[in-house]
């Protein structure tokens, strides 16, 4: 497995006795990372400074490499383990503490709006741009980003083909301003930037022509009109399993906190689905775990929390595709069905009664308009209105006609109130001095 612990650049840093492996470097220039600390100031479901209990992305990381640290345990102790590819524990956290450092401020609402502006360059969707800041951005070094492993690399792609292959947009009617853009007719295309393809062999270049030729395959998306691809690698089916759990039960959590939701909207929504399943150990403890969860006394909400996510997790089995030869794509870690389903009941009721909440709606509206109108205020004049060392980087990729990324990599860097501050400053008569309004 030595070459998945290559990197781009050959590390030439001297740390004295160093005894770290690869894995443990990779998730700790993760953890120092710029890119991972503005987690704490983006939007995870509510929006930032709605309320100081509340997950932001940062939280939900740290969440996510818990749970998924404790998958990996359990897969460990599976009859059918693969000891060999559960070597590290810092790997995990690496994937997991990554995963999300791509996305835009202001949630779905920037990644549509960064979208919908990188149209005719490319698309914008965070995970791609989660590659891009690993491999190219991040200033460790100063061509190669983080300069991770390739298999840290490999382990954060849930999308492995070129949004090149994927996109397949309807016909939408010219908009006569920003506020007319719906999401729904531009939906992110899930896939690596074709402007990140040379990183992408890089990653692919250990499998074999024909692991490499099925790990890429597309199939037709009904939900989007896009394609998508049909594959993961092992690490990233328990880092992607993890993030499901997080996002179903603690975001389910935050809304119940927050009387968001009530017992009266679990009874009404995930009831009847829960008990169409079929019977098993969860589905029976489904009333006392609803007890608790919307009991008064938070701490048997927090046991109801716990009691769920541990459920979740020990479901978590192995799963073997035998058409692949390496045993990084041969093998995936899946949740057995019954626990599948119910995770995606959970997961439609947070879309559905707070994703979907007008209220989130119109803060996610907001940020979209701001990414918008970030977007084309910058492109219209960058020698201008760019930092210097963003500046720089649009002029060299001017030169290539890729200037349009380095700006969309600009503003997805942002936290949720730089870009709101940025905003004021150039369109709001109140004027903020530059003093005041610092830089990122």
């Amino acid at each position: 497995m030595e070459f998945w612990q290559q990197r781009q650049l050959q590390d030439q840093s001297s740390r004295r006795q160093d005894l770290r492996s690869p894995y443990q470097r990779d998730r700790a220039r993760i953890m120092h990372s710029a890119a991972f600390r503005r987690l704490q100031a983006k939007t995870q479901v509510l929006g930032v400074g709605m309320n100081d209990f509340y997950r932001t992305r940062l939280t939900h990381s740290l969440e996510v490499a818990q749970i998924g640290t404790g998958i990996a345990n359990q897969l460990q102790q599976h009859p059918n383990a693969q000891v060999d590819l559960l070597d590290s524990m810092s790997l995990v956290e690496a994937l997991c503490f990554a995963h999300d450092i791509g996305h835009p401020p202001f949630g779905h609402g920037g990644e549509t709006a960064l979208n919908y502006m990188m149209r005719d360059h490319g698309g914008f969707e965070g995970n791609g741009q989660t590659l891009r800041i690993l491999a190219k951005l991040e200033p460790y070094t100063e061509h190669y980003g983080m300069n991770l492993t390739r298999r840290t690399l490999l382990g954060i792609i849930k999308y492995p083909a070129l949004t090149s292959s994927l996109a397949n947009y309807a016909p939408q009617p010219k908009l006569e301003s920003f506020r007319q853009l719906k999401p729904e007719h531009w939906p992110a295309v899930k896939g690596i930037f074709d402007d990140d393809a040379d990183v992408f062999d890089w990653v692919l270049a250990p499998f074999s022509d024909r692991d490499k030729q099925l790990f890429t395959q597309v199939t037709e998306s009904s939900s989007t009109g896009h394609y998508r691809s049909q594959h993961k690698s092992f690490d990233c089916t328990v880092m992607e399993l993890a993030d499901d759990i997080a996002y179903a039960v603690h975001d389910m959590e935050d809304a119940i906190v927050m009387g968001i939701v009530d017992r009266s909207h679990w009874r009404q929504f995930v009831t009847p689905r829960a008990l169409a399943l079929p019977p098993s150990w969860i589905t029976e403890q489904l009333a006392a775990i609803e007890e608790k969860l919307f009991s008064h006394k938070h701490y048997l909400r927090k046991d109801a929390i716990g009691t769920l996510v541990n459920a979740f997790v020990t479901a978590v089995v192995w799963e073997q595709y035998d058409q692949f030869e390496s045993p990084l794509l041969r093998y995936r870690a899946t949740m057995a069905a019954e626990y599948g389903q119910l995770l995606d009941i959970f997961k439609q009721f947070v879309l559905r009664y707070v994703i979907q909440k007008p209220e989130v709606q119109i803060l996610e509206y907001k940020g979209q308009q701001i990414v918008m109108e970030l977007f084309d205020a910058l492109t219209s004049d960058p020698q201008r209105l760019l930092p210097s060392n963003t500046r720089e980087r649009w002029l060299a990729a001017a030169e290539k006609h890729q200037g349009e990324r380095v700006i969309a990599d600009y503003i997805s860097g942002m936290t949720d109130e730089f870009a709101a501050r940025l905003h004021q400053q150039l369109f709001s008569a109140r004027s903020i001095s530059m003093m005041e309004f610092g830089g990122q």
